[in-house]
């Protein structure tokens, strides 16, 4: 390697060093603040690593709000995400399915609506929805959050579509000639080979629906159905002292399923994007 390769590959190593503490700070700022006393929080906002310890911050976040524990926002959380990752997971492979593999009437219509429903801010379909969901009666209930996910995801849809359309056709008319039928065939060969389409599909809505804010703020009004999200709020009392230190330790704690599936399922996030299919 040349003294000018060397000299490129240090440069570029140091901008990426950078730019990566750059963007840790703030999580290792947090993580720091979650062992302060909550009026050091913001008066030594300097310091990363605090004076002394207060590890009382976790026990106190945990006991939550009005004999509401955080165990019971984390369960809320985990019930909401895991129902409406599935549903979500499940319908997009299935309409993925529909448009990679079926013939029908309208199929190009349908798919460019569908493409243009990515372009709806979520602002412009909140209001018809509230009216619409409240009209049924589902307000402080987990269904307005829960049940459309049933009904597929646009992004998720186009992604695994685009990894169905890699695996080679003559699959499908092998089974065919075996006399496997239309849902034989999704079940028996397609599902089977897009599992790191539908893994990726799968943690991007676990992210997702995980930090949804807006959606239990709007549908929620009971306490004892709120999720982790919405939860952290009550931290923050405008007619009294704030207790930054329990809420930085609970927003740490809230961090860890997210750390733990990353970490876990990583490598079907590359091969899922790649939509690499079958190699030939």
């Amino acid at each position: 390697m040349t003294k000018h390769k060397k000299r490129k590959k240090i440069i570029q190593h140091t901008l990426m060093i950078i730019f990566t503490l750059l963007m840790l700070y703030p999580l290792a700022w947090m993580v720091g603040s979650s062992f302060k006393e909550s009026s050091a929080v913001f008066v030594d906002a300097h310091k990363l690593i605090p004076d002394v310890f207060q590890f009382e911050n976790y026990v106190e976040g945990w006991n939550g709000f009005g004999g509401i524990t955080f165990t019971t926002f984390f369960k809320n959380s985990f019930i909401i995400v895991l129902i409406s990752t599935i549903g979500s997971v499940l319908s997009s492979t299935i309409i993925a399915f529909g448009f990679a593999r079926i013939k029908f009437v309208g199929k190009k219509f349908w798919f460019v609506f569908m493409m243009l429903t990515m372009m709806l801010p979520y602002e412009m379909v909140m209001i018809p929805q509230y009216i619409m969901f409240n009209k049924f009666g589902w307000v402080d209930t987990y269904l307005p959050l829960i049940l459309p996910t049933f009904f597929g995801a646009p992004f998720f849809i186009f992604l695994i579509m685009q990894f169905i359309r890699t695996i080679p056709t003559e699959l499908d008319q092998a089974a065919k000639i075996d006399g496997c039928s239309t849902f034989g065939i999704f079940f028996r060969i397609i599902c089977p080979l897009v599992v790191p389409a539908m893994m990726t599909a799968a943690i991007f809505s676990f992210y997702w629906r995980w930090d949804d804010f807006m959606g239990p703020l709007l549908y929620l009004s009971t306490p004892e159905k709120y999720p982790v999200s919405l939860a952290l709020k009550l931290f923050s009392d405008p007619n009294s002292v704030t207790n930054w230190g329990a809420m930085f330790a609970m927003s740490t704690l809230s961090l860890l399923p997210v750390f733990i599936i990353f970490f876990i399922f990583q490598r079907y996030i590359v091969d899922g994007i790649s939509t690499s299919g079958l190699k030939s």
